[in-house]
């Protein structure tokens, strides 16, 4: 599992990279926030044409890639604040699926009932957002740490 993580959070990193600075080669100082907003639809060069197609195939592949991670820390967090006492999740398959499918239910009906995901981001924030991904999981491993020793 580890080697998992390892791998897909390198390959995450490479993608992010990667479509940041060619971004920034290709559009410059006047590259917007959201870089996909950048890329025209409808492009008359083959050459353009191309260029879209491969953003957005790296983007989704980003997608694919970084939401198993996200979703591994968020069962595991949840996992902690509903079970403390049970074992340890992956031990028991039965309650690893079960809360896996509804954290894939409640995500995937958020991400329905939520027409712009910008409207998500301006209530939430960017620090909501790193201490959710972050910031509790370290707290919870150092909590977890405390009571070991």
């Amino acid at each position: 599992m580890t080697s998992a993580v390892r791998i897909s959070l390198i390959l995450c990193v490479v993608i992010y990279f990667a479509v940041g600075f060619f971004g920034y080669l290709l559009f410059g100082d006047s590259i917007m926030a959201d870089m996909l907003v950048n890329f025209d639809q409808a492009s008359d060069s083959l050459i353009g044409t191309a260029l879209n197609d491969i953003v957005r195939l790296s983007y989704a592949i980003h997608l694919m890639l970084v939401f198993p991670v996200m979703n591994y820390s968020l069962r595991v967090n949840v996992d902690e604040l509903f079970f403390p006492k049970r074992p340890l999740l992956a031990t028991e398959t039965l309650r690893f699926f079960s809360l896996t499918c509804i954290l894939l239910a409640f995500i995937y009906g958020g991400a329905v009932a939520i027409p712009n995901i910008w409207y998500f981001f301006q209530f939430m924030g960017t620090t909501t957002v790193m201490c959710i991904m972050f910031i509790f999981p370290s707290s919870i491993v150092l909590r977890y740490e405390l009571l070991q020793s």
